[in-house]
């Protein structure tokens, strides 16, 4: 960091590899690897910053207003992992190409732009090497792994056909991901296989060169696999890269550490060349202050219409910014608008309750700790009420559905009266989208045994049935993972089974399904089958065998195996006839 200051840096935002390179290693070093560790260090900055003044430390003011300038240009490296809970002090900071959606890529889904930013900085080598690259050779491209851009120790194909390092790809997976992270394609399964093809010319070109074969996968990812991470969301545009603007900088200019270090602030042309909407932006502080306006108006005032106008500001407010959800949480807001949300329902309004829902939702958006206070503060209990008593059953189900992503919360909510209004849901002629919330749900409560005993006596095996000869690709897939999930329990097994139809609605979809789908079919139908003749006797009456031999021949991978025990066993049930 001493370094870029003696270099004199000027406060622009264009990118720089020495100073991407060296703020991702100082901030890393120092622990600052998450949204709400860079929130804090900003604002010890801009303290600093103001003590400098009040010294008339012109050096000093200089050096820390750097500094906070690098703290903002390079705020986007700070995103949580996708594990949903941003306040993880365990994560890193994503690749430092991730600038290229600030510059070019930005919430216009720039993507040619975006590309060709990545393209720029693609030939610098994050990962920190103490060996030279001129000093070995360089393995080929394809024996590289695309996320560690190692040699591949255990190289496995996915479904798209390309190659990656198991332990890379699997972490890759288990973030929630569910496309291929080089081609970006939809991945229709997650099976991996292992590629003893490239494995075999790993060897062959470490022998060749004399250089040692892999004796492990990478010990931690590259950083590489942020860049794709962030590249898989801006080709989605699934989420915003703006974020609440601060106190612009752009004028500030350091000198180097040797000169008189003298700091000038060009404020008059600065404001005549902004864009109108930067300069409507306001400083941290009046950010925080105007936080604390709205939570005062929402605790204090008593008319509800305009307690809705502010519930409505802070929905839009929470709706893109992670900082505003940490600092929201942390300060009063979830008891605020449980509290309107309450008030709302009292009163039977339901645009007031269909507002404070989405408000809360906004709020828990990728943030555990915020849904960890909405449970604590009672929110299952209000959401009951909301639903027995108005039609705002969308809000109140994207709700649920956001709070069911958190573990601890699917007992809670599998113990509620939402599980009989979820599964009324999923037959009714609700809008579609709420419709889907509602499965989605369903299937995070499932993915918890104790819950299977009230989801059946709600009656979501018939609730599923229609929805699994929908012909909608994402209504059959989900309604037979739920089934899998219920399936877990004997109680679920014997449901299904005594479903009049389920049986032969499964079956054709073994015929007419999507690949995935007919892989789930059929992992369902040997999961009924096992240890019970009578299944057995009911599958092979709706002539499923031609079927089967079809899917474990041209099948997924997993579909294949499952299609093939199924056979064998219906092979051992006829010999024993």
């Amino acid at each position: 960091m001493i370094t870029l200051l003696q270099h004199g840096r000027k406060f622009d935002d264009c990118n720089d590899n020495n100073e991407l390179e060296s703020f991702h290693q100082a901030a890393t070093r120092l622990g600052i690897t998450s949204s709400r560790a860079a929130l804090t260090e900003r604002r010890a900055l801009k303290k600093l910053i103001e003590r400098a003044r009040a010294e008339e430390d012109k050096r000093k003011e200089s050096i820390v207003a750097y500094l906070l300038h690098l703290m903002r240009k390079y705020s986007k490296l700070f995103r949580s992992e996708v594990s949903d809970d941003n306040d993880s002090q365990g994560s890193t900071p994503c690749s430092p190409t991730v600038l290229g959606s600030l510059e070019d890529g930005g919430s216009g889904g720039n993507g040619q732009a975006f590309e060709r930013q990545l393209s720029k900085l693609s030939s610098f080598n994050f990962k920190p090497n103490i060996r030279r690259s001129g000093q070995i050779p360089i393995p080929p491209e394809e024996l590289r792994c695309p996320i560690s851009l190692q040699l591949m120790y255990d190289p496995v194909i996915i479904a798209s056909g390309q190659t990656y390092e198991r332990i890379c790809i699997e972490k890759w997976l288990g973030d929630g991901h569910d496309t291929c992270p080089k081609t970006q394609q939809r991945l229709p399964h997650l099976s991996l296989t292992p590629n003893y093809c490239v494995k075999g010319l790993i060897a062959s070109w470490c022998e060749q060169n004399g250089v040692p074969n892999p004796d492990g996968p990478p010990e931690s990812l590259n950083l590489n696999y942020w860049r794709l991470a962030l590249s898989e969301s801006e080709t989605a545009n699934t989420r915003s890269v703006d974020s609440v603007g601060f106190c612009n900088l752009k004028g500030v200019k350091v000198g180097p550490l040797e000169e008189s270090g003298t700091i000038e602030e060009i404020e008059g042309k600065e404001a005549e060349n902004e864009h109108p909407c930067v300069q409507e932006e306001v400083s941290e502080l009046n950010v925080l202050e105007r936080y604390q306006d709205l939570l005062s108006v929402l605790n204090e005032e008593e008319n509800l219409r305009k307690r809705c106008k502010v519930v409505e500001q802070i929905r839009l407010l929470l709706k893109d910014d992670e900082e505003a959800r940490i600092f929201m949480g942390a300060n009063g807001f979830v008891e605020g608008l449980l509290q309107f949300l309450d008030s709302a329902v009292r009163e039977g309004n339901a645009m007031a309750q269909e507002i404070g829902a989405m408000a809360l939702f906004n709020l828990a958006v990728n943030n555990n700790r915020n849904k960890e206070l909405m449970l604590a503060a009672g929110v299952i209990l209000l959401l009951e009420d909301m639903v027995s008593n108005s039609n705002a059953h969308e809000s109140a189900t994207a709700l649920y559905l956001n709070l069911s992503c958190l573990e601890q919360a699917k007992s809670i909510i599998g113990s509620s009266k939402a599980v009989p209004f979820l599964v009324q849901l999923l037959g009714s002629e609700t809008d579609p989208q709420c419709k889907l919330d509602a499965l989605h749900t369903l299937y995070n409560l499932s993915t918890v045994h104790s819950n299977i005993p009230s989801l059946l006596s709600a009656g979501i095996v018939n609730g599923l049935q229609p929805l699994v000869i929908s012909g909608d690709n994402a209504w059959t897939e989900k309604s037979i993972a739920v089934l899998l999930n219920l399936g877990a329990s004997q109680a679920g097994i014997s449901e299904m089974v005594s479903a009049c139809g389920l049986i032969s609605d499964l079956a054709s979809v073994l015929d007419t399904g999507e690949l995935i789908e007919q892989e789930q079919a059929v992992s369902c139908l040997l999961l009924l089958c096992n240890g019970s003749e009578k299944c057995c006797q009911m599958v092979l009456q709706e002539g499923v065998i031609p079927a089967l031999v079809s899917i474990s021949v041209n099948g997924t991978t997993r579909g294949r195996e499952k299609s093939q025990k199924l056979l064998m066993l219906f092979r051992e049930q006829r010999q024993r006839d």
